[in-house]
């Protein structure tokens, strides 16, 4: 039944060598693709590195930024409670001259009880504490016939059962604003008429 001819061997040499040429090169395919994969992986893991190195560089970075943030910060604050400080100093070095006359007429008033030297002691520290509160920018508020406006105003009473526009009627304790801002608004008795 085997029976090989000449024709049969050659075939049969042609079929093995293709064969073998088949399996080589599908070896080739083969190992190059393995190659690929593993060169792929190569440079994967070295693009993961460099991507995971870069990440840590960014991160050192954002966290030197936070600490030196929050430093700056701090030291806002610090500078700025600081100027708070100092600037009442030279308000409070005046207040302290008028501390001082009224001690003195405080004595005086002991030694020698005169109603009206004593009078005229106290209406001249008074005159002299409000001289030093309006060199600040302090002033007095006029409010008495003016319009009730309730961002300079605040009605302590009310009278009258009018359907007129309110108006200030009496003051009751004064208000002030500094440096063109309301610092105190008045306390009135609102009247409508």
């Amino acid at each position: 039944m085997t029976e090989e001819g000449p024709e049969a061997g050659p075939r049969h040499q042609e079929l093995d060598e293709e064969a073998a040429a088949d399996e080589a090169a599908a070896s080739v395919v083969v190992e190059g693709s393995e190659g690929t994969v593993e060169g792929s992986e190569g440079t994967d893991q070295d693009s993961l590195e460099a991507a995971r190195a870069e990440a840590q560089l960014y991160r050192d970075h954002l966290q030197r930024l936070q600490a030196e943030f929050d430093n700056y910060r701090k030291r806002v604050l610090r500078e700025q409670t600081s100027a708070v400080e100092l600037a009442a100093q030279p308000v409070l070095r005046r207040l302290l001259e008028v501390l001082d006359d009224f001690d003195l007429a405080l004595m005086h008033a002991q030694d020698r009880p005169d109603f009206d030297r004593f009078l005229h002691g106290v209406e001249l520290v008074y005159a002299k504490l409000l001289d030093t509160l309006r060199a600040e920018g302090l002033e007095r508020m006029d409010a008495q016939g003016k319009p009730f406006d309730p961002e300079l105003h605040e009605a302590l009473m009310q009278s009258g059962e009018g359907e007129g526009e309110p108006v200030v009627a009496d003051v009751l304790r004064p208000g002030y604003t500094l440096k063109g801002r309301v610092l105190r608004p008045a306390g009135v008795r609102v009247e409508r008429k």
